[in-house]
């Protein structure tokens, strides 16, 4: 169940605490000098550094008890299916495709879905992981942008979408990055496989430990580029899951997925997601295809700073799935926003403090609180706090000393700890024994 890996199939939304949603910057077209200066992409290894140090900082800051009361999955693994419904909400457009996802970038909320942990061909959506595994050798400094692959007999040989690799030549990993992404080449994928883990069933489960890591159940690689195998599958909300990673671990790598065109060998393809040029908010993802898949999307767009990823698996045209995807995109935007509904270190008051140093300490939460909610879903929501007392000293900071809920039509939406704004260490003897003896009296 969505739930128990992180993610909330809630009307209302998941609560992350100082979760700061990142859009990278975009480009009509490959330049060369993108990944060049200070800030780009990284072609050397100091700017892939700095990213994952950006991504373990940001989790440090990421709450572990801001919690969501999921009171919705009661009525058992259905309850996965879709929000439950919310009144006044229409319903999530009715797509003709195997299944689809609508994921909330930043607090990870599912806004819509058809058979979220349908097992199905992923075809080409593939190469988003093997982007995801080549991304994270960047950052640890395992390769860099500049190294280069000898293209060997077994990548030159791949059929289907190809990048038009040189058999024995040298391709850095930046251009291989680039045909894989915007090409789609299944050449340059199984050269970057070979690259990194010497074959291309190593890669694979290179594939498979990163997914196991992300908790996507509902995935098997076999290999790098999604050509179709017995035991290669995904599900739509395993998709959404990876593609979310994606943009939270690698937001400024994550970029080369808007770029419309590259051009190698002196063959110039366009990037096969047409809704790069359809809707100037869209900045991604992936397309797929095979005769047995049909026709694959992950869309994903960002719009008055919330970021929406659309999925959509096995439509029955390439028309279809782009169309299909902006409908979701559309759904999503028009109907739910993200809010901070509380900040750290906002006010909520004091308390008396027995048997301390002082007898009166300020209360507040350590937390921001992000949700996702149909738009004025916010209008009368309550918040309720309630204090463990008597509070006794010493209490150190941070200690948990009550709630605060969020509290909307009778239903608690989410709840965090209540903390002392400071320590208070235990009084005097005096003190102590005064306080003792007033407590009798309360």
């Amino acid at each position: 169940m969505c739930a128990a890996r992180g993610m909330a199939c809630m009307p209302y939304g998941w609560v992350r605490s100082k979760t700061e949603a990142t859009r990278p910057g975009s480009g009509a077209s490959w330049r060369k000098s993108a990944f060049r200066g200070p800030s780009g992409y990284g072609a050397s290894r100091r700017p892939a550094e700095t990213e994952k140090t950006h991504e373990k900082n940001s989790m440090k800051r990421t709450s572990a008890f801001a919690i969501l009361l999921a009171a919705v999955f009661a009525a058992g693994p259905a309850a996965a299916q879709s929000p439950r419904p919310v009144a006044g909400l229409p319903s999530p457009p009715g797509l003709n495709v195997s299944s689809f996802v609508l994921m909330e970038q930043e607090t990870g909320t599912i806004l819509a879905s058809l058979e979220p942990e349908l097992r199905v061909e992923p075809a080409s959506i593939t190469k988003i992981m093997s982007a995801y595994a080549v991304f994270e050798a960047l950052a640890a400094g395992e390769t860099s942008m500049d190294e280069e692959a000898v293209i060997s007999e077994t990548a030159w040989r791949m059929q289907g979408s190809r990048t038009f690799l040189d058999l024995n030549s040298r391709v850095s990993v930046e251009d291989l990055l680039l045909g894989m992404i915007v090409q789609s080449g299944n050449d340059a994928s199984v050269a970057l496989a070979e690259h990194l883990a010497g074959a291309e069933e190593d890669f694979a489960v290179l594939m498979n430990s990163i997914a196991q890591r992300l908790e996507m159940t509902g995935t098997n690689f076999e290999n790098s580029t999604g050509w179709p195998g017995e035991n290669h599958y995904t599900t739509a909300l395993d998709t959404a899951i990876l593609t979310r990673a994606m943009v939270r671990d690698y937001p400024t790598l994550y970029g080369m997925h808007a770029l419309r065109e590259f051009t190698w060998n002196g063959i110039r393809q366009p990037n096969r997601n047409t809704l790069l040029a359809r809707d100037a908010t869209v900045d991604g993802v992936k397309t797929g295809h095979t005769e047995s898949a049909g026709y694959c999307l992950v869309a994903s767009s960002v719009r008055d700073g919330m970021r929406l990823i659309a999925v959509v698996m096995g439509a029955a045209s390439e028309a279809q799935r782009a169309q299909d995807a902006l409908r979701l995109l559309s759904y999503g935007f028009r109907y739910f926003e993200t809010r901070k509904l509380l900040e750290a270190g906002a006010d909520f008051g004091s308390a008396r403090v027995w048997k301390g140093e002082e007898t009166v300490v300020g209360l507040t939460v350590e937390d921001d609180v992000v949700m996702t909610l149909p738009k004025r879903a916010s209008e009368g929501m309550e918040t309720r706090v309630t204090v463990n007392e008597p509070l006794i000293a010493p209490l150190e900071a941070g200690q948990p000393v009550g709630r605060v809920a969020l509290i909307r039509d009778g239903e608690t939406l989410a709840e965090l700890p209540l903390v002392p704004e400071r320590a208070v260490p235990s009084g005097g003897l005096w003190q102590r024994t005064r306080d003792s003896v007033l407590l009798w009296f309360e």
